[in-house]
C-alpha cells in the first residue's frame, strides 16, 4: 500500500525505510530531515528546556503543524474529509 507524505504529499515507496518517529504520520525522510533542523531553531528561538514536560509538548505541537497533521490553531487535519481538501471552499 502506497503512502503519501503528510508534508510534501509525495508518494513514499513501500520499500523505503522511514525514521521511526516520521513513520507515525507518515512523513518522508527528506521532510523529516527538514523538521529536525527546524526543531532546533524552534527550541532555540523559544528558549525551550527539553527537561520540562510543557516545553516538550510545545515542540510536539510544532512538529505536528510542520508535518501537516495539525493546524497552527490546534485543529487536527482530517484527510478523509473531502470538503477540507478543497482550498477554494472554506470549511463550514
Amino acid at each position: 500500500m502506497a503512502r503519501a507524505c503528510t508534508k510534501c504529499k509525495k508518494e513514499i515507496p513501500d520499500g523505503v525505510e522511514l525514521d521511526p518517529m516520521a513513520s507515525v504520520y507518515p512523513c518522508c525522510n527528506e521532510c523529516w530531515a527538514e523538521w529536525k533542523q527546524y526543531r532546533i531553531m524552534v527550541m532555540n528561538e523559544m528558549k525551550l528546556d527539553m527537561s520540562l514536560p510543557d516545553h516538550r509538548k510545545v515542540v510536539k505541537k510544532y512538529e505536528k503543524v510542520f508535518v501537516g497533521v495539525m493546524t497552527p490553531e490546534g485543529d487536527v487535519v482530517n484527510f478523509a474529509d473531502e470538503s477540507k481538501r478543497n482550498p477554494e471552499k472554506p470549511p463550514n
